[in-house]
């Protein structure tokens, strides 16, 4: 078998325990494998990843992702669970860009015998953002531009076909059908955040991971923390900002599914302290999707909530 590997994130010592406890996934003899007749076996790291291969895949793949709703993949830390998730796995499927830090050596060990992908890994680097605080790293969040998670739909399409070539005929169609779902995604989200008034059109979230989605889509995008939820803000952060929102007359906030929602209700706290009434605009689905079997549950329901919440809460007082 064709065995392809790129890691990115740091190698955590602290981790290797777990790996030892996980020893028995280099153990994994070909016998468990899911025969060329059955489907595909995916195992994917996050829910925006698991999503597009369960849409390409169709019948033919069986999708297992690591990480649910309302989990941060920042913080998040293997389980024996997992790993036996990754064990039984013919392909493994991740984002990189240091977004599963933590699992790093994780899939270090899988990649010597299980083929193991970076989806994220024909993006051209020009088109990746590498804000300064994020220490001359790439910001991960990439699924916030549709039209940038649109090359890793077509990067996933092609890792299924590598590797159930039968089944080719079948994953273009989807994968046509889904690109063009894709588009008229895209070219909604321009048209209704382009409907707020440009003084309005600033995202205030809990950690900074809209980068993309504010550059995409005409938004100025602030966060409390920065683009990883394990870099901590201090009180002059969170100062700094409640004075940009007074200002400037932010008229909303957002929280986040997979992050407390502690700093955002300080920054409202501390903005009414200092004569500026802020609302809450609602909760955004940053880095994980929403409940399975909820619009909000897809990649592509997990935008338009986001976009539908952003937009009511800072267009201009009405009630769209």
């Amino acid at each position: 078998m064709n065995t392809r590997w790129m890691v990115t994130g740091s190698v955590l010592l602290g981790f290797v325990l777990l790996l030892g406890a996980g020893c028995l996934v280099a153990e994994q003899s070909d016998e468990t494998r899911s025969s060329p007749e059955g489907p595909l076996r995916v195992t994917c790291t996050i829910g925006m990843i698991s999503d597009v291969a369960a849409a390409i895949g169709g019948e033919h793949v069986t999708v297992v992702g690591l990480m649910g709703p309302g989990v941060d993949p920042h913080l998040y830390k293997a389980t024996q669970g997992d790993l036996a998730r990754l064990r039984d796995a013919d392909l493994i499927l991740y984002n990189g860009l240091h977004l599963e830090g933590r699992m790093a050596d994780v899939l270090v060990k899988l990649a010597s015998r299980t083929p193991t992908y970076q989806v994220t890994d024909t993006i051209d680097p020009s088109l990746l953002r590498e804000p300064p605080e994020f220490s001359g790293n790439y910001d991960p969040h990439v699924w916030f531009d549709v039209s940038l998670w649109k090359t890793v739909a077509t990067r996933i399409h092609e890792i299924l076909v590598e590797h159930a070539p039968e089944h080719k005929t079948y994953f273009d169609g989807l994968a046509a059908d889904y690109l063009n779902e894709m588009d008229t995604l895209h070219d909604y989200a321009q048209k209704e955040l382009a409907s707020i008034p440009s003084e309005n059109r600033i995202l205030v979230t809990a950690h900074d991971a809209f980068g993309y989605f504010g550059r995409a889509y005409g938004l100025e995008v602030l966060g409390i923390q920065g683009i990883s939820t394990s870099s901590e803000y201090g009180l002059q952060d969170l100062n700094g900002l409640i004075n940009t929102l007074v200002e400037r007359k932010i008229p909303a906030v957002f929280v986040e599914s997979s992050v407390s929602p502690r700093s955002i209700e300080a920054l409202i706290a501390g903005a009414e302290a200092n004569g500026h009434s802020v609302r809450l605009g609602g909760e955004l689905y940053s880095d994980a999707m929403g409940a399975d079997g909820t619009p909000e549950g897809t990649y592509l329901g997990m935008v338009r909530h986001n976009v539908d919440t952003i937009v009511k809460a800072l267009h201009d007082g009405d009630a769209r």
